[in-house]
């Protein structure tokens, strides 16, 4: 016999699923963080051979203790995460926030906007105090944080700013495309959609960035011709080659590319100029070269392209099935448009069903930086690298002894162990 209620057979199976993909999703953070924990702490007490001559016991034990507080902290964030995400879903918060800007505003545009800002706002209330202790409490303990309250408070309200000025158009263009454009809407979001973050890689260096640091041409002249011959030399060119002045916020130390086409250009951290020297530092920019050379940013792009295709065309679908939203906990709009909670819930239940492709993702990552790696040794010094990967390593306080299973799911870079095996070899 034919089921007569389709749609409510298919909600409660929905809900099922998704408290059972929650559910095991937070139990598998768990497992792992609690691995990574105890496998940390039990190698505290010693440096691991391969590092006893270059790595104090003292630097040592200061990573451990890092990693431990915070994967500690990253239990609480996990726990808080699940709770603030059954909220929203099936205990109804999503829907009781919709319900009650309708009945303010009405159904039309400018609802559907109210929820998208309403819920970016509470959101990121909700989570201010996770950022805050994770800045001025954990960062602060390890003496990484260099931040004031008050640069804290003027980034926060920077990028608020720019987040509603970029992102509160973008919104509204994709909310009128799905009210306006037919049963293939999904595929001219899409493309609007990618237009965008290609524009952003074109923009970011040159007008937003700016904005919350500076960034002043490389002076030194030694360095200089060293990096430049080297990007020569790999076939690379670069808008220019600037120092970020990053120790105004944090101890750690980096070195990116950044842009797109004709806008890249190669930023070095001062806190990374301070430690390293000039051949390690040519080592460094040799890595990132690598991934230029390998395509890895390019297949990242289309990677995104292709996932976010199928995420559009999912969406598309989703959005027409009343089953979706009853089953996620939320009650449709029935005289207005749910393009905008189509939107929402799409955004909260896709990362719970998609966790479990983590290790998949995070695997050819790590390949990438291999690869990277390779190709930094074959252009300038095994050693520099050596020594400059653990120069940053001891300097970001990253553990020498990661559980072998937590770092299959969760680490996007290789650990130092197996790095320095593959470049010593």
């Amino acid at each position: 016999m034919a089921d007569p209620f389709p749609s409510l057979s298919l909600s409660l199976v929905l809900t099922f699923a998704f408290a059972l993909a929650l559910l095991a999703g937070l139990v598998l953070n768990f497992w792992l963080s609690s691995r990574q924990i105890r496998h940390v702490a039990q190698h505290r007490g010693q440096v691991p051979p391969a590092f006893a001559q270059t790595i104090l016991l003292s630097a040592h034990q200061k990573a451990a203790d890092y990693t431990i507080t915070k994967a500690r902290f990253g239990l609480l964030e996990l726990t808080l995460g699940a709770a603030v995400l059954l909220g929203w879903t099936l205990l109804g918060g999503l829907s009781s926030l919709n319900q009650a800007l309708l009945g303010w505003l009405g159904g039309g545009m400018g609802q559907q906007i109210a929820l998208l800002a309403a819920f970016v706002l509470i959101s990121g209330l909700i989570d201010l105090p996770v950022t805050l202790y994770r800045t001025f409490v954990i960062e602060e303990r390890f003496g990484f944080n260099k931040m004031t309250p008050k640069l804290w408070l003027l980034d926060l309200l920077k990028s608020s700013l720019i987040g509603a000025v970029v992102g509160l158009p973008i919104a509204a263009l994709i909310l009128w495309m799905m009210g306006a454009t037919g049963h293939w809407w999904w595929l001219w979001a899409w493309g609007v959609w990618m237009g965008f973050n290609l524009l952003l890689l074109l923009i970011y260096p040159t007008f937003i960035a700016p904005l919350f640091n500076k960034f002043a041409p490389l002076e030194d002249e030694t360095l200089k011709t060293r990096v430049t011959a080297l990007m020569k030399r790999c076939g690379f060119a670069a808008k220019g080659l600037f120092v970020m002045d990053g120790s105004k916020r944090s101890a750690h130390a980096n070195a990116y590319f950044t842009g797109f086409g004709a806008s890249k250009r190669v930023v070095f951290y001062d806190t990374l100029l301070a430690k390293l020297s000039a051949g390690e530092v040519d080592a460094v920019l040799a890595h990132e070269l690598g991934h230029f050379k390998h395509k890895h940013i390019i297949k990242r792009i289309v990677s995104m392209f292709a996932l976010s295709l199928v995420g559009f065309a999912l969406l598309g679908w989703l959005a027409t099935q009343a089953w979706f939203y009853a089953g996620l906990g939320v009650q449709p709009n029935l005289g207005a448009p749910n393009d905008a909670l189509a939107l929402l819930l799409f955004m909260l239940a896709l990362p719970v069903f998609s966790f479990f492709i983590a290790p998949v993702m995070a695997h050819f990552s790590r390949k990438h930086e291999f690869e990277a790696d390779a190709y930094a040794v074959r252009q300038t010094s095994g050693p520099d690298l050596a020594t400059a990967l653990l120069k940053l390593y001891e300097d970001n306080a990253s553990t020498l002894t990661p559980d072998p299973l937590y770092v299959k799911f969760h680490y996007s870079h290789p650990p130092a162990s197996e790095r320095l095996a593959r470049i010593t070899a």
